[in-house]
């Protein structure tokens, strides 16, 4: 199931949101479905990391998970 990024045009918030099959989808912050859908970064395991290895962070305080975001870190929970 793919894990896209958008941004709304109404309200410019950005969020990544699972889309299946033909749903529409919407802003979890105002439900406008007029988003712009961005271009994505795709995250590979580096050679020899093991299944569900996460990758390296890049910046401080980001776990590189797709739910902790551009906020930091939210934990393992």
């Amino acid at each position: 199931m793919p894990l896209y990024e958008y941004q709304c045009q109404k309200c410019h918030h950005e969020c990544e949101l699972l889309v299946r099959g033909a749903e529409q989808p919407q802003c979890p912050q105002c439900h406008s479905v007029k988003l712009n859908k961005k271009l994505s970064v795709v995250s590979a395991p580096s050679r020899g990391a093991g299944v569900g290895a996460m990758p390296e962070p890049t910046m401080p305080g980001m776990c590189g998970r797709p739910q902790c975001g551009m906020n930091g870190c939210q934990g393992l929970g």
